[in-house]
């Protein structure tokens, strides 16, 4: 499973994507996570299962939703607390939930 967050920057969406693969190792799943901010997306889209949006582009999420949708591609709008979240359960949680 290949996942991508992001957010306006790519900054935070670095720290979720961090705690993601410590997550992901914890569990022993086979799942990559990457970051990117919200401009590199087109680009970004291409081979991945899905994509998880930060809270604060949530005003454009039905546009960011269509846009992984025409590839294929699940999406989740992360909660208001992803970013204070002590480890990525909640994030990889929810990516499991848009890729199924």
């Amino acid at each position: 499973m290949r996942i991508l967050v992001i957010c306006g920057a790519g900054a935070s969406s670095t720290f979720v994507a961090l705690r993601m693969r410590r997550t992901i190792s914890e569990r022993g799943l086979a799942a990559t996570v990457a970051a990117a901010s919200e401009t590199e997306l087109p680009d970004a889209l291409a081979g991945i299962d899905a994509l998880l949006v930060g809270p604060h582009l949530a005003a454009r999420f039905p546009e960011i939703r269509a846009l992984a949708a025409e590839h294929g591609v699940g999406c989740a709008l992360l909660a208001d607390t992803i970013f204070t979240a002590r480890d990525g359960s909640e994030a990889l949680d929810a990516a499991l939930a848009a890729a199924a």
